[in-house]
């Protein structure tokens, strides 16, 4: 039997030993958690790339190198007796299980809606005394994201409006608070409300269950494609587009419009 077909995973986590091991990788060798934590990041934007390409061959490659991020991670624990690859994956499987009565249980199929709002339950009974249920948001999420995160589960006990119409009109009101800070220039006022706008805008995509990271970096990526646009019209015509009229950029704006 071929080890290395068969038990793929185990292979791979011999290679994270041996890459480790006295006479192995000196690069491997000199790294901590902390050292590898932002390859951690990395990976895991590549494979988002990846995934929004619809690039299956990528996801395969992507999902790989995360996957050698939780060995090697792994495998640095085990040396320091904290844990081994098997405790994460037996914590992970009991925790499954857990939050997943409807499944694992008795308690029978639930709409998504009702099993969101039990998982939620699960995780507070699961949390120390005096935990926060804001508390499972990771501190370095990015901010429009950990808005989403957070608003989410502050609605999954109730704490929500009613309707988007409300939402909406909180928005209006927190522009117009940004408006009358302008006049102020003070600084610390216009970011505060800043926050409060964009915090409101978050908080109107989690009602309607848009994912804001994702929409800001869809229109992030037209914005880019637009002015790429008008960055190789400029080269056509021979002119560099720092030496460009705003009109003359506009005007190729509103055909980058059409056009990408």
């Amino acid at each position: 039997m071929n080890f290395k077909e068969h038990h793929p995973l185990y292979f791979l986590k011999e290679i994270a030993a041996i890459l480790r091991a006295e006479h192995g990788c000196a690069w491997d060798r000199a790294q901590t958690s902390k050292t590898l934590k932002s390859y951690l990041i990395e990976e895991a934007y590549e494979l988002y790339d990846a995934i929004e390409a619809d690039d299956s061959e990528g996801m395969k490659e992507e999902l790989g190198d995360v996957l050698y991020q939780v060995y090697a991670h792994c495998q640095i624990a085990e040396e320091e007796g904290k844990f081994s690859i098997d405790d994460v994956a037996k914590g992970i499987a009991e925790k499954l299980i857990r939050r997943h009565p409807h499944v694992f249980g008795n308690e029978g199929p639930k709409e998504k809606e009702q099993v969101s709002i039990d998982w939620e339950k699960i995780k507070k009974k699961e949390k120390k005394a005096g935990q926060s249920i804001l508390s499972g948001v990771p501190a370095h999420t990015p901010a429009l994201l950990k808005a989403y995160r957070v608003q989410q589960k502050a609605s999954r006990v109730g704490f929500d409006w009613e309707k988007i119409g409300d939402i909406v009109g909180k928005l209006d009101e927190e522009i117009g608070e940004f408006k009358e800070t302008l006049f102020s220039q003070n600084r610390e006022h216009m970011m505060e409300e800043i926050g409060d706008v964009l915090f409101c805008i978050a908080n109107i995509s989690r009602f309607l269950s848009i994912n804001p990271e994702e929409a800001l970096k869809k229109t992030i990526d037209k914005f880019m494609a637009r002015f790429r646009y008008i960055e190789q019209e400029a080269a056509a015509a021979g002119k560099e587009i720092s030496e460009m009229s705003l009109s003359e950029m506009d005007a190729l704006w509103e055909k980058a419009k059409t056009a990408v």
